[in-house]
């Protein structure tokens, strides 16, 4: 449970992840409250990634443990796919395919009856603000419009949690500000508990009712945005409060696998 007594949709104690003597995250614990939308804040390197990895049960943890939705991540991992969407940062639709075409196949992959498939796809299509490119080969989307279709598949089920992988990696401001009003208004419409990985500390104060700020595979600090400003002092901003609260700068360079794979993804979706 949370502190404020709402139920946590994504609960961990003390989770670790090693990989050989490397500790990616450590002692992890948190609880995520339901309908919230949840930050995990911090450079490349922080942990982010990991952390998602092993609530959607990509990575079984070394240490620790982890419940989503209610379910253990160990013992049910296959609940906890049934019970949460997950777009991650490098690109999940194929650009050949129409957008309906790409829900198709995610609809066929949830189980959505066969008779309910139509109505929901062509809704979270125009949920999402595609309801104009559904028979739209999707190499021909623009970047926030691929961003939103991979968010609208993995809504197609409605799952109880929605984890979001740096969701606007590579995309211009106004494709940015676009994408970070859907998922608003999925916290909204739907109720969904949102847990979103971040390196921009714009997007993290504008979206998230909670963040945790992770550093060197720990948690530094957790609460409201403007929670930690006012820790961090007076007129401080959330970079701010990141040097604060882990006494370094935040340096969202990462390593060369990093730059990399962000690059790839921009270059694809522009």
């Amino acid at each position: 449970m949370t502190s404020d007594n709402k139920p946590a949709a994504v609960e961990a104690h003390e989770l670790i992840m090693r990989f050989g003597t490397f500790t990616a995250v450590d002692r992890l614990t948190l609880d995520m409250p339901a309908g919230a939308i949840y930050g995990l804040l911090g450079p490349n390197g922080a942990g982010k990634s990991t952390t998602i990895k092993m609530l959607t049960t990509l990575l079984p943890p070394s240490g620790g443990s982890a419940q989503v939705a209610g379910f253990d991540v160990r013992r049910e991992a296959v609940a906890v796919r049934r019970s949460i969407g997950y777009v991650p940062q490098v690109l999940s639709a194929d650009g050949l395919l129409t957008g309906y075409e790409n829900l198709l196949i995610f609809a066929k992959l949830y189980g959505i009856p066969a008779a309910e498939r139509r109505r929901r796809i062509l809704e979270a299509l125009d949920f999402m603000g595609l309801g104009e490119a559904v028979d739209k080969p999707v190499r021909q989307y623009s970047g926030g419009m691929i961003r939103r279709l991979e968010i609208a598949q993995s809504m197609l089920h409605r799952p109880e949690v929605l984890f979001l992988d740096e969701p606007t990696v590579g995309l211009d401001p106004v494709a940015r500000r676009n994408v970070w009003e859907h998922v608003q208004a999925l916290r909204g419409d739907f109720g969904t508990t949102v847990v979103m990985t971040t390196h921009y500390m714009e997007e993290a104060d504008e979206l998230c009712d909670v963040v945790a700020i992770m550093h060197g595979g720990v948690v530094s600090a957790v609460g409201a945005p403007a929670e930690l400003k006012r820790l961090a002092g007076s007129g401080a901003t959330l970079e701010d409060a990141f040097v604060h609260f882990t006494g370094s700068r935040l340096e969202t360079g990462g390593n060369y696998r990093d730059v990399a794979r962000t690059r790839h993804t921009a270059r694809r979706l522009s």
